[in-house]
This record gives structure tokens, C-alpha cells and sequence, in this order.
């Protein structure tokens, strides 16, 4: 008999394969477009099984019907394969339908036909997603406006450790080649491990024996970015490549399963970056002059607003990725099937950031002649002129990191063939982060001060500095400390480790009344995430290390043999600066110590959760009069055995260590339901209480404290505590959300879908500052300075009431040829998401420029894409838009504020042929262009003036280029 794949289910007849085809069809059409491969433990696009991760036995024979893998289906592959653009909108708008839960599904085949790096950027594109940029590039998702902290992700149903320190996933981690597809669950059930309070992104490879026979791809594509060279001598181009291949075959009369896959990234960022570093009133009786006893700045007049400083900076970055995905998979026969799947990879990136900067404060003794100005308010904006007296610093960075990820996990499945069956899935996960970074100043040597002309646009955009100097002349620029930071340079070295073990039991069985069957399991997970960084300082060979033999104006020529050439500034009007090795004039020219501070030791802490979860989901199919009913309701029993323990100090002196927790247990209820009105017409609704951990480094037990002067405000002259850390003690987020989603199908690959939801946060986490907090057991590192009190502030996390989320949802997918048959071949998709909240007064910053509403929440967030896909040609233009939302608090020379990011919309673009017949059958080429508009990362600062007046303005200009790739394409 040729066996095949068991189905993980009660005993049924033998179904018709459309789920299982689709799920094939997509998957050979993933390794003919450089797409991934990818293991189906969640409802796949192409397939999908089930509501959850879980891995576990099919509903009924009724569901089978709707939604089951036949183990016969794959022989019938080659009569129903679907392929191209329309056939990833196929197979995701399968998973959308077929769903109990509220999702968003995108398959492989939508993966590879986008110039995706990660997948990220394809999950950017569903209905209510955005994406966060790092060097350009998506890399982590916001569901439905809650920041990505709020968001779960899994690989095949089981958590990931992260890279960073919170719980927000890099999906430039995960290889958009190595992933078949997503699925974003908008409701949760009760079955749905480490879900979040915004949703679940659960992402998962494929199973061998879901293909028909042997199957080899192969990818080669060539990368360019048009910024160019940035850091010449840095050794970073402007060229790249990805490649990748994949291998899937069969053994064993078709009972054991191998595929292998393997991708590769070396990519080049070469980012232009402004920064102003913040904006006030400085001259005049409203400004910092008449209100803070400021030095008079010579040459500006009174009440104008101007930039107290500024920084051109150009980053070149040159990123190894290198993935490893294999899975094995074994049916012996009709009960067991067995499947283990690892997934490996390393992600090297070596940064070179070097730039130029100066402060232009009242503090900073400089002058200003031949000032322009424009009409604003509150005030009018200095926007040319030339300044004397700077003290510029020219500042060069090396960063290196390495991250490396490992998930493996192995499911069981058996069918004891009397209607019981049984699951038992094992997983381990690990992160690990390795970074070291050196940064060193150079300048004019005894403090020698600099001038510029300058011209700043009045909103964003590069401005126009024209120096004195010529900061490319090494004969003038030194190793120095030009403007007295009291050091030289400084060097650091990060090492994080984050692991999840985990256990999963689940049986089975078949129920009755308006239930299919039932599904009670257990989870027990342990996470342990630890950070430590080591700072060292870096003095001039030469120059002392204590405030006493220290000598600011201390310079040092530049080691000819450190030399590599020069940095670009010309975008922003400096033709070029000295650009050198920071690791070898380190090893020549400096000397290094030891000087971790309280902030410094404070990262230096572990974090565990042990989360034993209990769960029991009942599976809805029945009928409600003539109407289709299917769904589930459920709960979650989950206990957090949460502690923390980290470096304890007395001032900078490290004497031991503290540690600190809680306990706590949440009953998390489920229910979803979907009614199908008539033939391909869905009405869901879907009502559930969530939750979400805080950041882990929120749930530190670290803190730091220090004493200073109060200079203004009633508690001037007072010599005050004030401090900050974790709180190990801190209670998760809670929300209760309601969601209703109306959704009509049609044609092959077109629908409309209209969604509502509500979420109230029972439970929030904000930064709460305490005047009273008693610093008694703090010893003061500052002896030239005696606190007037121990009682200061000290701002933590802490739980509060929260707010409230409301939104809208509208998205679609059109066939062109449903209107007219001219236009067959053509179509589009769209999507649009409005979403309000609101922050109770209690956690409402008084920090100025604070929001009202959740931090990362974009307001209005839209993506809209064209396609022509006919005769072996394939167009398709796609831009996604996201409206402005603002971060966290941002510490700008001790002017506290909030940082806006402005609105962003990029737009991608690729052209495609492949081959189907002749010689060169089987082969495809690609072109794309990745941010086509060159569009910018822009920022805003709010903050307060001298007179508590706010203002808003442009803080970051950071461009990245478009990004060109052309490859070529081999399936067999």
C-alpha cells in the first residue's frame, strides 16, 4: 500500500483534496519564485488545518469536510496546481475563510513575489498591521496600533526567545525564504499559546509529505542601494546578494519526509542621517536668559527659536544573514505521525557611523551674526546665518553583533482510533546576542572652537552647513576631547541570553449537542533571559583618567596607519571628515578602564518566568435555524511564577546581588463564532480576555540612584536623590476585547471585509515617578555634594488602570477580469484601518509632549497594491501608509520629551517573467526596487520652552536610498 501521511483525526471517509492541494500548490510554487518552505502546525494559507498552534487533532467529520488534509490528496497534485500572484491571494483568502478565529494570512507565494528581506515587510501589508523600520527595513510589526511588545509571535505554535529586551520579535531574524507563510490571529482561543494583547503572528514552515515528490529550487539575487558609499575605506559597498536553496523529497513508500532549506542575506545600509538636537528660545525675558539666568547669546535676537545643536552623521552597514531550516517528518502508518523541525540561523552586522556634531546653547559661549529668520509660532525660527565659537566633535563608531536564534521542536501525534487522540509537542528556543561597540573623538587639538555658515529648512529635510574647516585635513584633526566630556572615547561589550523551554500535552475527543469534540491540554513553559554589559573608558596614551590629571585639550595626531579614507557628508553640506579604524587607533593610541556606573551595572540582571498554562476549548459545529454555525469557546488557568535578580551597588562600587518577585494566576475566557450567511458570506464575532507581560526589562530587579543640584523651581539650591529602575513585582497587561467582522468571497481571489472591534485595558503599565521614595540604603557617590533629604523621585514601572481602543477595518481584493474580460490578468488589493484610544488621567505623563493615547499607535494605517500577472508576466506595484504616532520619552540634554514619528508611506515595486515551456523551463527572472520614492524615516520633538510654552519640531532626517535587486530563479 503506498502510505501516506496520517491525518491527525478521528476516523473518516476519504475527502475531496481541495485544502491539501492549495496547501501543495502553494508550496511547489513557493521553491519556483525563491519563496519559503514551511512546517504547517497553524492554519496555513494554503491549508488550514485548525485555530491553533497546537498541533492537535481535527474537529469532526463535518469540519474534516470543510477544512481537513486528506493523506491521498497529494496524488492528485499536478491536476490542480495554482500559480502567480493570484494564486497566493487564493490560498491566503482559503486560510481567512476557513478560519474560526478573526485572522490575517499571507502564503508563500504573496512572500516571494514582493521584494521582501524579512517577513516582516510581507506581514506590513495585511489589514491593521504596520511595520517599524530599522535601517530601512521592516522589522517589527504593530498589530491594530499597540506597540510590538503587545504582539505574540510563534514559530509552528511555539514561543520564540527574542534578541532584544523585551518580548517584540525581529522578524529580520526569520528569513522570508524560509517561511511559507503567517497567520496573524485578531481573536484568540483558548488553545493559543503565548498570544498577545494586540494578536498572535504565528509563523511556520512546511511539511514534506504534503508535496507529491522530489522538489530543488534555487534563488541568486544581486543587491544595490543608491546612496552609494557612505564611509569610504570602511570596507562597506553599495552591493549585495541573497541566494538560497531548497531540497524536499520523500522515502520510504512516502512515510518519512526531509526538507532542507538554506538562505543567505549580505546586504549593504548606507543610511544618511540629521539629527537637531533640540530647539529653544534662548535670548529675551521669555527665553532661557530671562528664565533661567542663561548666558546672553551674542548676535541672535530676542524671542526666536533656533537649533542648540546639531549632528551629520552617515552610517554604512553591512549585514550577514545566514538561515537553516530542516524538517523531518515520519508516518509509519494510519496513528502515528511524528514531526521534528529546527530552525538555526546568525544574523552579523558591522556598522561604521561616523559624523559630526556641536552644542550651540547658551551654555556653549558661541556667537551669531547674519541671521534669517521665517514668521511662526510661538515664535519666529532662525533658518540661516553663521555661528563662531563652536567646539565640533568629530565622533567615529564602530559596532559589531552577532545574533544567533535556534528553535527545534518535536510533535507527536497519535490516533488510538476509537475517537481519542493525543498530541505531545517539545520545543526549546534561544537567542543569543553578542555586541561590541567603541566610539572615539577627534577635533581641533587645545580646544581650538570652529564656525559655519548654515542654512536649516524651516520643516524637514537635510540642511546646509558650510564650515570653516576642513575637517578632511588630518594635519589639523586630532584625537581629542574637543568640547571637555571628560573622557576620550568608550568601549562596551553586551552579551544577552534568552531561552524558552516548553512542553505541550493535549487528547480529543468527539462530544456531541451544538460541540464537535473537545480539546483540554497543558503547557508549562520556562523563560530566562540574562544581560550583562561591561563598559570600559578610553584615555589618550598620555592623558590622565581622574578629574585631577585629566587634560581635556589633550590631542594626539592620528596614527597614519589608522587611516581608511573619508566620510560623505556632502548631503548636508560638509564635503567630507576624517574617517580611521577605531578598533586599531584604539590598540595604539589609547588606554582603557574599567568604569561601569550605576547605570551601567543596572543592565546587568537576569529575568525568569515559569508559566504552567491549563486550557479546555470546545469546538462549535452546529446549526442555528437554516444558518451554519461553527466556532469555539473555552478558557485559560494561567499561573506566572516571576522573579528577577541582578547587580546590587553602593554608589559605582558593586557589593553583591538582589533578587525579587511574584506570583500571580489569570483566567483568560474565549469565544468566537462565525455564522455563514449564505454561499461565501461570514459574519464573526469574537469576545476575549487577554493578556501581555510587561518588557522583561521592565521586570527587573535593577536600579540606579544619584544626587544633584536643583537649579531652578521652588526646591532650587536643594541638593536632591532621584533614581530609576524595574519593578520585579510588576503585574501584566489585561484587556477584554469584542470583535464583529462581516466578510463576502468571491470570484477566485477577490472579497470584501468590514471589521469593528473594542478593547478595554482593565491593566496598563506606565513610568510613574514617586516624590517620597526613601533612598536611605543609597550611598552617595557624589562626596563633593551632601543631600539635603533622603527622601527624592524615583520613577518605575508600575500597574494602573487603562484605556481604551477603538476601531475600523475595511480591506478587499479585486479580479479585473470579473469586469470585463479585457481586463483578465489585472487586479488589486487594498486595505484601510482607523483606530482610536485613550489613556486614563493616571497614566498620562507629565513629561511635556506625553500622548493621551498609547504610545506606537498609529491612527490611520492603509496599504494598496496593483497587479498584472498573465502570459508569464508578472507587475506589481504595492505602497503601504502609516499615519504619525509617537514613542517613548527621550532624554535631550536633560530636556525631557517625546519623540513623533512623522507619517510614512513606501512604496515597492518588481517586474517578472518566468519561463513554462522549452529549454529554459523551469527558470524565472526578477526585478525590484524596494522603497522606489526614496521615502524618510522623520522625526519630531515636543518639548518645553524656558516659559513652559510647547513646541513641536524636526528633530530626525534619516534617508536609506531604493533598493535595486535582480535575480534569476530555478525550480526542478
Amino acid at each position: 500500500m503506498n502510505r501516506r501521511r496520517m491525518t491527525p483525526c478521528t476516523s473518516v471517509p476519504a475527502l475531496q483534496p481541495r485544502p491539501l492541494a492549495l496547501a501543495c500548490a502553494a508550496a511547489l510554487l513557493l521553491f519556483s519564485g525563491s519563496n519559503a518552505f514551511a512546517q504547517e502546525q497553524t492554519p496555513s494559507p494554503a491549508a488550514p488545518k485548525n485555530e491553533t498552534p497546537s498541533t492537535k487533532p481535527a474537529k469532526s467529520a463535518k469540519e474534516q469536510d470543510k477544512r481537513a488534509v486528506n493523506p491521498d490528496a497529494a496524488s492528485n497534485l499536478d491536476a490542480i496546481v495554482v500559480t502567480g500572484i493570484q494564486g497566493s491571494i487564493q490560498n491566503s483568502l482559503k486560510a481567512k475563510q476557513s478560519s474560526d478565529n478573526i485572522i490575517e494570512a499571507i502564503s508563500a507565494e504573496d512572500i516571494g513575489k514582493l521584494p521582501d528581506s524579512s517577513i516582516a515587510e510581507s506581514l506590513s501589508r495585511l489589514s491593521g498591521l504596520a511595520t517599524q523600520r530599522v535601517d530601512g527595513r521592516a522589522n517589527q510589526i504593530s498589530i491594530r496600533g499597540l506597540s510590538p511588545d503587545f504582539a505574540g509571535t510563534t514559530l509552528n505554535g511555539r514561543e520564540q526567545a527574542t534578541i532584544g529586551e523585551n518580548r517584540g520579535v525581529d522578524f529580520d531574524q526569520y528569513p522570508s525564504e524560509l517561511i511559507s507563510g503567517a497567520a496573524v490571529y485578531k481573536t484568540p482561543n483558548a488553545s493559543l499559546i503565548g498570544q498577545g494583547l494586540s494578536g498572535t503572528v504565528d509563523l511556520h514552515t512546511i511539511k514534506p509529505l504534503d508535496l507529491a515528490n522530489r522538489t530543488f529550487a534555487a534563488n541568486l539575487r544581486g543587491e544595490s542601494t543608491t546612496n552609494g558609499s557612505l564611509n569610504h575605506g570602511s570596507g562597506v559597498g553599495d552591493a549585495g546578494h541573497r541566494a538560497s536553496f531548497s531540497y524536499i523529497d520523500q522515502f520510504f513508500d512516502h512515510t518519512l519526509g526531509l526538507a532542507v532549506g538554506f538562505a543567505q542575506l549580505d546586504s549593504p545600509v548606507q543610511e544618511k542621517q540629521y539629527q537637531a538636537w533640540w530647539w529653544s528660545n534662548n535670548n529675551g525675558p521669555n527665553g532661557a536668559e530671562g528664565q533661567w539666568g542663561a548666558a546672553h547669546t551674542p548676535g541672535l535676537p530676542d524671542d526666536v527659536l533656533s537649533q542648540e545643536g546639531a549632528q551629520l552623521r552617515a552610517k554604512s552597514e553591512n549585514q550577514l544573514r545566514n538561515g537553516l531550516m530542516t524538517v523531518l517528518e515520519w508516518a509509519p502508518d494510519d496513528h502515528y505521525h511524528s514531526t521534528l523541525d529546527l530552525y538555526y540561523s546568525t544574523f552579523d552586522q558591522k556598522t561604521y557611523l561616523n559624523g559630526a556634531q556641536w552644542s550651540s546653547s547658551p551654555y556653549d559661549n558661541v556667537s551669531y551674526s547674519n541671521i534669517g529668520t521665517v514668521p511662526s509660532q510661538p515664535y519666529p525660527i532662525v533658518t540661516s546665518g553663521h555661528i563662531d565659537g563652536l567646539k565640533t566633535v568629530l565622533q567615529n563608531e564602530y559596532t559589531k553583533e552577532r545574533d544567533k536564534l535556534f528553535s527545534v521542536g518535536w510533535n507527536n501525534q497519535y490516533d488510538f482510533g476509537n475517537g481519542w487522540n493525543a498530541t505531545a509537542d517539545l520545543s526549546y528556543s534561544s537567542a543569543k546576542k553578542r555586541l561590541h561597540d567603541a566610539y572615539l573623538f577627534a577635533g581641533l587639538p587645545d580646544q581650538a572652537t570652529s564656525s559655519t555658515d548654515f542654512q536649516i529648512r524651516r520643516d524637514e529635510g537635510f540642511p546646509d552647513f558650510s564650515p570653516g574647516t576642513d575637517w578632511s585635513n588630518t594635519s589639523a584633526v586630532n584625537l581629542t576631547d574637543p568640547n571637555n566630556y571628560g573622557y576620550d572615547g568608550r568601549e562596551e561589550y553586551d552579551k544577552q541570553h534568552d531561552t524558552i523551554k516548553a512542553i505541550r500535552l493535549e487528547i480529543s475527543h468527539p462530544v456531541g449537542w451544538i460541540f464537535s469534540d473537545f480539546n483540554f491540554g497543558v503547557n508549562y513553559s520556562d523563560r530566562k533571559k540574562t544581560k550583562q554589559a561591561d563598559v570600559l573608558f578610553a584615555w589618550l596614551n598620555g592623558n590622565g583618567s581622574t578629574s585631577g590629571d585629566y587634560l581635556p585639550g589633550f590631542a594626539t595626531p592620528i596614527d597614519p596607519g589608522a587611516l581608511s579614507g573619508i566620510t560623505n557628508l556632502g548631503y548636508g553640506g560638509i564635503p567630507a571628515i576624517v574617517n580611521y579604524d577605531v578598533l586599531q587607533a584604539l590598540d595604539t593610541q589609547y588606554y582603557l578602564t574599567e568604569r561601569n556606573t550605576q547605570g551601567d551595572w543596572s543592565r546587568n540582571y537576569t529575568v525568569r518566568e515559569k508559566v504552567p498554562v491549563v486550557y479546555l476549548k470546545l469546538n462549535i459545529d452546529t446549526m442555528l435555524g437554516d444558518i451554519p454555525l461553527r466556532g469555539n469557546m473555552g478558557v485559560q488557568a494561567v499561573r506566572t511564577i516571576q522573579s528577577s535578580d541582578a547587580l546590587q551597588t553602593n554608589g559605582d562600587t558593586l557589593v553583591g546581588r538582589i533578587a525579587d518577585g511574584t506570583n500571580y494566576n489569570k483566567v483568560l475566557p474565549s469565544l468566537n463564532l462565525v455564522a455563514e450567511l449564505s454561499d461565501k458570506q461570514y459574519l464573526r464575532f469574537g469576545l476575549a480576555k487577554t493578556m501581555a507581560r510587561g518588557r522583561i526589562d521592565d521586570e527587573k530587579v535593577a536600579t540606579s540612584a544619584d544626587v544633584a543640584l536643583v537649579t531652578d523651581g521652588p526646591a532650587a539650591g536643594q541638593v536632591l536623590w532621584s533614581g530609576s529602575g524595574g519593578n520585579p513585582k510588576l503585574k501584566p497587561y489585561i484587556a477584554v476585547g469584542a470583535d464583529l467582522s462581516w466578510e463576502k468571497y468571491f470570484g477566485t481571489a477577490s472579497y470584501v471585509a468590514a471589521a469593528v472591534f473594542n478593547k478595554n485595558l482593565l491593566n496598563y503599565i506606565y513610568n510613574e515617578t514617586t516624590l517620597d521614595y526613601d533612598f536611605s540604603r543609597y550611598t552617595n557617590d557624589t562626596p563633593t555634594l551632601t543631600p539635603t533629604s533622603t527622601i527624592g523621585s524615583f520613577t518605575r514601572p508600575e500597574n494602573g488602570t487603562g484605556g481604551r481602543m477603538q476601531g475600523l477595518e475595511l480591506s478587499g481584493s479585486f479580479e479585473g477580469g470579473l469586469l470585463t474580460h479585457a481586463l483578465d490578468g489585472f487586479g488589486m488589493q487594498a486595505n484601510f484601518s482607523l483606530t482610536n484610544s485613550s489613556l486614563p488621567v493616571s497614566a498620562v505623563s507629565t513629561i511635556p509632549g506625553s500622548p493621551s493615547t498609547l504610545p506606537g499607535l498609529s491612527r490611520k494605517v492603509a496599504n494598496l497594491a496593483f497587479y498584472y500577472e498573465k502570459y508569464g508576466w508578472s507587475v506589481r506595484i504595492a505602497e503601504r501608509y502609516r499615519s504619525s504616532f509617537t514613542g517613548e520619552a527621550v532624554a535631550l540634554f536633560d530636556q525631557l520629551g517625546y519623540t513623533k514619528v512623522l507619517a510614512d508611506k513606501q512604496t515597492d515595486f518588481q517586474l517578472g517573467y518566468a519561463f513554462t515551456e522549452g529549454r529554459y523551463n523551469g527558470f524565472s527572472l526578477l526585478l525590484q526596487v524596494n522603497n522606489l520614492s526614496n521615502s524618510p524615516m522623520k522625526t519630531q520633538q515636543i518639548a518645553s520652552l524656558p516659559n513652559n510654552l510647547k513646541i513641536a519640531r524636526p528633530l530626525e532626517y534619516d534617508t536609506y536610498g531604493r533598493t535595486l535587486m535582480f535575480g534569476i530563479n530555478y525550480k526542478l
